[in-house]
């Protein structure tokens, strides 16, 4: 008796699976493509819907105008979320998805504006994974012709511990490259750790590697230097943990191989060339262009908030600890040259007031 329930639940459940399945593949595609362009007013293109055993849909070929697409995205609904009133994905994987994001002259961004004609269903997602993704970025506001910044071969996945099962443990992992406009590479992303939202506990690191700063000049203009850097790299490293909702961010921040081009020769009415923020940096980097701070910030897991005051008073302090790990020598020479400049800087305006009476 049992082994024909069994059975009979079987054939049910194939038999559903096979109508579900011609469903989908007929008109499935209509379907979905119909509900995100009323929903988005995006143009858009499906290549084909399909069912998976065990429950899976899995839509192949998919682009929303100039915005995004992706090569497959796929998913497991969760047949009691439905039941619920949720939308619950689990598994959902896209695959080689490409964002275009881009910002005008007068700053607007290229996102969507969503309709807002009723309630959307709340969607709850318990696992994702990014296999090499992209994602571009033009900036027309810095540059009149576009600065563009590219994150190429982007691979995270985010899975939620599921016992027990009311855990809240979410594990991470993620990577990326950054490339320029040439699509070459100008620096790397990698992070990882895990946070748990309940205690609002967290233990993860994020690292940026080897980037060139020189490629986002447009950005800091003369913030690092008034005089033209021809090369300059960033490393940061970060730990951030949590217990109890505190935050510490710990902060590894190393910029190496300044190089400055030549200075150009002053005409003779001129003043001295004194700049202050270039010499700061000289004056905290050592002989090979290096600058190392290490610094901590403490803020809130679920509302951090830096300030900025309390942030450059950190980084001073990193900058002085830095200088006072240099050799004597080396300290009394910048110091020296330092107070020169300004003596300099004083003795030119003093002329050019006497001048004047």
């Amino acid at each position: 008796m049992i082994r024909k329930i069994i059975i009979g639940i079987l054939l049910v459940a194939a038999i559903f699976f096979v109508v579900a399945s011609v469903f989908v593949a007929i008109y499935g595609k209509k379907i979905v493509q119909e509900q995100i362009e009323q929903n988005l007013k995006l143009k858009t293109n499906i290549g084909s819907i399909r069912l998976n055993l065990p429950i899976k849909v899995v839509i192949n070929k998919i682009q929303l105008g100039e915005l995004f697409k992706a090569e497959q995205i796929s998913f497991s609904p969760d047949i009691l979320g439905l039941v619920a009133g949720k939308i619950v994905l689990a598994d959902l994987r896209v695959v080689q998805p490409v964002i275009n994001l881009e910002q005008s002259a007068e700053g607007k961004l290229n996102l969507l504006e969503l309709n807002k004609q009723g309630k959307p269903p709340a969607i709850y997602i318990t696992s994702i994974e990014i296999q090499n993704g992209r994602f571009n970025f033009l900036d027309r506001k810095v540059t009149p012709d576009g600065l563009l910044v590219m994150l190429d071969k982007i691979n995270i996945t985010v899975s939620k511990v599921m016992f027990p099962p009311t855990s809240l443990n979410v594990k991470f992992k993620a990577r990326a490259e950054i490339l320029n406009q040439d699509a070459k590479q100008i620096g790397q992303l990698v992070s990882s750790g895990w946070v748990d939202f309940r205690p609002k506990n967290m233990d993860a690191t994020f690292e940026l590697k080897d980037l060139q700063v020189l490629y986002f000049e447009p950005y800091y203009g003369e913030f690092l230097s008034k005089k033209k850097l021809l090369s300059a790299n960033l490393d940061l490293a970060s730990t951030l943990k949590a217990k109890n909702n505190d935050l510490v961010i710990g902060v590894d921040f190393k910029l190496s191989g300044l190089v400055y081009a030549k200075d150009e020769p002053q005409q003779e009415s001129s003043l001295p060339s004194f700049d202050l923020v270039k010499n700061t940096l000289d004056l905290f980097t050592d002989r090979k262009g290096n600058l190392d701070l290490n610094f901590t910030i403490n803020t809130k897991l679920d509302k951090p908030e830096i300030s900025i005051s309390d942030l450059k008073k950190t980084i001073l302090q990193a900058a002085l600890n830095n200088l006072s790990n240099q050799p004597p020598q080396d300290i009394i020479e910048k110091v020296t040259d330092t107070i020169q400049q300004f003596k300099d800087f004083g003795e030119k305006m003093g002329d050019i007031f006497k001048n004047k009476q």
